[in-house]
């Protein structure tokens, strides 16, 4: 089946979304999930967990502006050019994001991995704002043109093909989840039950991990052989000298400097990406997963370690006696290295699901 050129605007309805007044509080509730940028994942086809919802009243009021479950939603304003997501739920979104609603001729699938292999044509757009941030209009998001088959079967099964790995990354991060709440609650049985030592100053339990070097982010790549820890719940790619940005000494805690950026790493080798601070224990003994867990009951994961030293390092960290932080180590150290092949395995299968991407959409492959 012959490939044509067609629009995006010719692929179905656009619809660019908006924000309830704030000022209406009555507008926003647990009723219907509202998705904006900041709480998309770079290279994460779903958004399941947004920080705000729609009330009801909310959703009556803007349901002409709802899109379906399986609509993509791209980023056009901020962060272009890396973030889209596919509703997983009939949704709302804000102004910064222009959804594309297929047509019949159209699968939904299909569109969105179209779109998504063609987020440079986007980046491409940017003509920018008044206050510099990165800016691509309606018009402009609506009249870039794609390659398309026609063949409705044939996009089915290229969305299927892709599908199945993405299908595959999600499940792996269900199992993380689920893994790191497994930790968590053994971390509240100590916390409730036993005998605490209180530590009054958080500098005397953790230490900064010296970055070795910057690594510009004209260097990420998809893929490669030291991953690049940032401020995502997972990781953005990686790097393959070696010899520079590498942190040997894992595992470690991350502090981003955005809001509910904390999280724990146990990769062998790794780099830094910029706006990131690793820290580790003092002491061997602690276990660096109650230590994650602490800081985060602690609210103290807004905090930029470095932005925010001074107020860091006089909280009060609640530790358990030693043998119980041994028995919590041995136990947790299995949970966070089975987390660590999970988050291997879906960087191997985004590096191979971007390999067939481009080669499927551009019709080298046949389906």
């Amino acid at each position: 089946m012959k490939w044509e050129t067609v629009k995006i605007n010719q692929l179905g309805q656009v619809i660019t979304g908006n924000t309830p007044p704030r000022n209406n509080p009555e507008l926003y509730g647990d009723f219907n999930p509202f998705i904006k940028p900041t709480d998309m994942e770079i290279d994460r086809k779903y958004t399941t967990n947004p920080e705000e919802c729609y009330s009801e009243i909310g959703y009556e009021k803007y349901r002409k502006s709802l899109i379906p479950k399986g609509a993509t939603c791209v980023v056009t304003i901020g962060s272009i050019g890396k973030k889209m997501t596919q509703a997983y739920a009939d949704c709302f979104i804000n102004q910064a994001v222009n959804a594309i609603i297929p047509n019949e001729n159209y699968d939904q699938g299909f569109v969105f991995y179209l779109l998504k292999n063609n987020l440079d044509k986007v980046k491409g757009l940017d003509s920018g704002t008044s206050s510099g941030r990165e800016n691509v209009s309606k018009s402009a998001f609506s009249s870039i043109q794609v390659n398309v088959n026609k063949h409705l079967p044939t996009q089915r099964r290229i969305a299927s093909i892709l599908s199945a790995y993405d299908d595959l990354i999600e499940n792996n991060l269900k199992r993380i989840r689920l893994l790191e709440e497994t930790a968590f609650l053994s971390y509240k049985v100590i916390v409730r039950e036993e005998e605490m030592v209180l530590i009054n100053k958080l500098d005397e339990i953790i230490k900064p991990v010296k970055r070795k070097a910057k690594i510009p982010k004209s260097d990420y790549l998809q893929s490669g052989e030291f991953p690049i820890i940032d401020q995502s719940t997972d990781f953005i790619g990686g790097y393959t000298n070696e010899k520079e940005a590498i942190y040997e000494e894992l595992p470690m805690i991350v502090f981003g400097d955005h809001t509910r950026i904390l999280k724990y790493v146990n990769f062998q080798f790794a780099c830094g990406a910029d706006g990131t601070q690793l820290v580790q224990p003092t002491n061997e003994k602690i276990s660096v997963a109650y230590l994650y867990f602490e800081l985060i009951c602690c609210n103290l994961s807004n905090y930029h370690y470095a932005r925010h030293f001074k107020f860091l390092k006089e909280q009060i960290i609640k530790l358990p006696n030693e043998k119980v932080m041994q028995e919590y180590k041995e136990e947790t150290d299995k949970v966070f290295n089975l987390i660590q092949l999970l988050r291997l395995q879906n960087n191997k299968l985004r590096e191979a699901r971007d390999i067939l991407l481009p080669k499927l959409m551009n019709g080298q492959i046949e389906v």
